[in-house]
């Protein structure tokens, strides 16, 4: 096997689960030493990034910082992994036809050894002589919850005044070049009635009802944005209903409801602001044809659409990188969910995502394709000799 496929076979024998996910797991920081040290026997420079506690994240950097007037080329990959329910032995990699099956493996440890293995090699050219800028890893914590890892790391480039040229997230794209994602929010409703012995329903207010009336709202809006003009790479936003409830017991009004919302957003659509005034905006509706409608509304988590700057340094290198490797342009596409992308893009660094292929994330029968480790090793190294050159 090669030197990708061992070394994310031993990334894949460390657990680390996100404890947010399922807190029967001790998180990141097993991985986290076992990655520091590593580095640390290539020469590089490591920092230790632990601003919560037991969810650590490391820079690893290729060497002393690069000369003013050479490049810097930013890495990313997480850490974390989802849970593991169902699987017998998530954390032994098992080989087969090509293919290496483990939690974990695809997202994102074989991503995360191409980087090591190309920060390594970028060292070893800068004691050389024949690289001068440098290459940078964000090996970071939380991706799968609230990405405190990548906010973490972003943090500490910018306090240190470090602008890299360009940055790829490498999770697993099958080898394309993806250069948009969409936005989500989450915005929880809880609706308040009044109880009544349901024999005289006249007496309460129905919080359930109120809910019924809100979830046609909310397909409402869904309908009304697959209307919409589609976005060329990632087609149409969406609302939907991911979990709701309400009622105490049978024969009482129900005095309170509950339903998440979730939005999925495009490009020049703003998560954080637009989806909790919509929902108000539907709410204040329903309150004027129905005065007993109350309810309280908080948006519990938002992230940005990401989208490439057309043909940026990050998109041009990474596909010119990509052709010679692969021997034709890598497919430029959007991707339907979220990533860190989109936190790096709003630090105001040229941002792609490219990395390895595979199938079943986040499901039992997890899988990399071991040969496109070593392809996504080999197009990283090229992107560092463009860049950091």
């Amino acid at each position: 096997m090669s030197q990708a496929t061992d070394l994310t076979a031993d990334l894949v024998r460390i657990d680390s689960v996100n404890p947010v996910l399922d807190p029967a797991h001790v998180g990141e920081a097993p991985l986290a030493r076992f990655v520091q040290e590593w580095a640390q026997r290539q020469g590089l420079h490591v920092t230790w990034l632990e601003a919560t506690a037991g969810r650590p994240s490391l820079i690893i950097r290729s060497g002393p910082p690069a000369a003013k007037d050479a490049g810097t080329l930013l890495l990313n990959a997480h850490l974390d992994t989802v849970g593991v329910a169902g699987m017998d032995d998530p954390f032994t990699p098992r080989v087969e036809a090509g293919r290496l099956y483990a939690r974990g493996a695809m997202d994102m440890k074989a991503s995360l050894a191409a980087c090591l293995l190309t920060v390594a090699h970028a060292a070893a050219m800068r004691r050389e002589g024949s690289l001068r800028g440098e290459v940078i890893v964000t090996a970071v914590a939380d991706e799968e919850h609230d990405s405190i890892g990548t906010r973490e790391t972003l943090a500490w480039l910018a306090d240190q005044a470090i602008h890299p040229t360009m940055a790829i997230v490498t999770e697993p794209t099958d080898l394309t070049l993806h250069v948009a994602h969409r936005g989500f929010a989450v915005v929880d409703v809880t609706l308040h009635g009044r109880a009544s012995h349901t024999s005289q329903p006249e007496a309460g207010v129905n919080a359930v009802t109120h809910l019924g009336r809100l979830l046609t709202a909310t397909e409402r809006a869904h309908q009304a944005l697959t209307r919409a003009p589609a976005h060329p790479l990632l087609g149409h936003g969406s609302w939907q209903a991911v979990l709701a409830g309400g009622g105490r017991e049978l024969f009482t009004t129900p005095d309170r409801a509950s339903v998440s919302l979730e939005r999925r957003t495009l490009p020049g659509e703003r998560a954080a602001h637009d989806a909790e005034r919509e929902v108000r905006d539907w709410l204040e509706t329903l309150r004027t044809e129905d005065p007993t409608v109350h309810a309280e509304v908080v948006t519990t988590v938002a992230r940005e659409a990401f989208e490439s700057a057309g043909e940026d340094v990050a998109v041009v290198t990474t596909s010119e990188a990509a052709e010679r490797v692969l021997g034709e342009p890598p497919a430029r596409v959007g991707a339907p969910y979220w990533t860190d992308a989109a936190l790096v893009a709003e630090a105001g660094i040229p941002t792609v995502l490219f990395g390895p292929t595979g199938g079943a994330i986040h499901q039992p029968g997890e899988w990399v394709d071991l040969a496109s480790i070593d392809t996504l090793q080999t197009i990283l190294d090229e992107v560092a000799s463009r860049i950091a050159r």
